[in-house]
Order: structure tokens, then sequence, then C-alpha cells
């Protein structure tokens, strides 16, 4: 693999122009090299910030183009397994929008062609790249605040009647848990190391067949664990980790930056408090900087697909403790 690595993006979602390409075209080591897209339209978008953006018509060309080294898939979540195992059976290290699947046992198959193949693909997970996840994990492992008892998350934002959006249409993989209950649990997981014993409480509100909300209350080995999501709420993220000898609270732990400033507070005792502030970081920028590394056999790459897998199997298990 070469050290600059040029990267194709199938689909001109506003997502991808908006974020993803931006942070391609700004990380170290990466080069936006190519779009797959039917639409003249979309494609200059891109071409404002990449005017030397080449641009295919169909996410096949973009496939064939020997020299597009990576592959970036933001498309609707109900093809990502497809053209996760298309970029790889096209010989492309594949990073894909989450949710990868719908259900767990979807990443089995992306998982077998990429032992099979022995190329690089990931769910583009991205809190994990950022410095105030890393922190939090480092002081809950490190018993900072003491043993952990409960951990408490809250993601909601509100995109009510906005039918056009895939997050509202069934069709498209859609709903409120495949969305942002992936930050909700995947969070706690990576922070913790540990998974769910068992779903204590799930309660879901649906409209057309999409989850809107989510309430939830499981227990994991050594803590207790409760969340909301919701795409009909005002606009609203916390995640806080309760230990017996202390509290961390993240204040904007999945829109770093976008929706609030990125803040890491910690209280040991009833005097004093310790705030951190990343007001720079840029998780997408280091999410594609991560691929690169891992790519070029720097490092491992921090969220494998088996990571990835966890977390929906989180999201499997609240599906069916509100169906019980």
């Amino acid at each position: 693999m070469v050290d600059h690595i040029r990267w194709g993006v199938l689909g001109a979602s506003a997502f991808a122009r908006g974020q993803m390409a931006r942070a391609i075209h700004a990380a170290e080591g990466a080069e936006l090299f190519a779009l797959a897209t039917s639409s003249p339209e979309k494609a200059e978008g891109f071409r404002a910030f990449a005017p030397r953006l080449r641009v295919h018509d169909s996410y096949e060309a973009l496939l064939a183009d020997p020299e597009v080294d990576a592959v970036y898939v933001p498309l609707p979540n109900h093809l990502h397994v497809d053209y996760a195992l298309k970029s790889l059976d096209a010989g492309k290290p594949v990073l894909v929008e989450k949710p990868l699947g719908l259900r767990a046992e979807d990443f089995d198959p992306v998982i077998a062609k990429r032992n099979e193949t022995g190329i690089l693909a990931a769910e583009a997970y991205m809190i994990v790249h950022h410095p105030q996840m890393q922190r939090a994990r480092e002081l809950v492992r490190s018993g900072t605040i003491g043993d952990l008892v409960h951990a408490d998350c809250a993601f909601a934002f509100n995109i009510a009647g906005v039918d056009d959006n895939i997050r509202n249409r069934a069709e498209t993989g859609g709903g409120a848990l495949p969305d942002i209950g992936v930050y909700a649990f995947g969070s706690v997981r990576f922070v913790t190391g540990e998974e769910p014993d068992s779903i204590l409480d799930a309660s879901i509100r649906f409209e057309n067949d999409v989850d809107t909300f989510a309430q939830v209350s499981a227990r994991f080995p050594s803590f207790h664990y409760s969340g909301m999501v919701s795409t009909r709420a005002f606009a609203r993220q916390r995640l806080t980790f309760h230990g017996t000898k202390g509290l961390i609270e993240l204040t904007c732990p999945f829109n770093a930056n976008v929706h609030d400033l990125a803040e890491l507070h910690l209280q040991t005792d009833s005097a004093s408090r310790t705030i951190e502030r990343w007001p720079t970081a840029n998780h997408y920028v280091l999410q594609v900087e991560a691929f690169g590394r891992a790519l070029r056999g720097e490092e491992a790459y921090p969220c494998p697909l088996e990571f990835s897998r966890g977390t929906q199997e989180m999201i499997d298990m609240v599906y069916a403790a509100a169906r019980r």
C-alpha cells in the first residue's frame, strides 16, 4: 500500500460532502481522489473543495478504477453490506458508514471476506478516535473514579416530518437505534471494555415501522446502564460514568464541537472539578488517519469489525427485549 492513499467515495450524500469527504481531504497521508455519482450537480459540491476530483458515473466504475486505493461507503444503511463485499472483491480496503449491518449476523460475511482476502474493512465509528473518548476510557479503566456503578447516556435530535431523511424510512434501514443507538451502546462498551449480560427493560416507540424513541436499562458484569435515544426530541447528548469515588461526564460525546464544545468533566471530591477540552480535534480526520496507519501496517485499526458487531448484538438484544 502506498504512503499516499487515494480515496474513492461511493455516493454524493450530504453527510459525505459536509463531513467525511472534507475529512479525507484534510487528513495527513490521504487524498480525496474519486467520487461515484450519476449527478453532475452533486459532484460540483465536492469539487468546490477538491477541484481535481475524478468523477465516475457508477459505483462499479469507481471500484474498477485501479488508481483508487481505498473506498468510503456513505450509502443508505441497507446497502452497506453489499458494497462492503463488492469493495473487498475489487481488492479495495473499505470504510463503511455505521451501521454496517442491521443485525449482528449481517457482519459475518464481511468479516469472513476480510479474513479471506486479508484486506482491511471497518465500520466508520468515529467517536472512538476522539481524544475525549480515549481519555474517558483511560480514567475509567485506571480506577480514577473507583469501581464503576452506573453509566447513563442520552442522545436525541428531532427530524419529525422530514420524510426524505433516510433515518425516517424503514426501507433504507432507518430508525433511532440503528442511527444513534450505536453511539449510546458502543461508547459505553468502548470505555468500559464490558459487554451487556442482559437487557432489563426496553421501551421503544415506532412511527411507520421506524423506531423513533428507545429507553433502555441493561446489566453489564460490573455496572448498570440506562439510556435514551430519540429522533423526535430536542437536541441533547450526554454520557456519564458514575463510580464509587468519582464522576465523569462528557458534555458532547458524539458530535464533538458541532452540537457543543467537547469537554470531559472529572469530579473526585465535592470541592473540585477538572475540565478537559478539545476545541480543535476532528474525529473524522482522526478516523481517516487511523485507517491509513492500519493500511500501512503501522498499527492495528482501533475499531475492528468484531467490536462493531458487538454493538449491533446489543441493539438486537434491545429489540428482542422490547418484543417480550
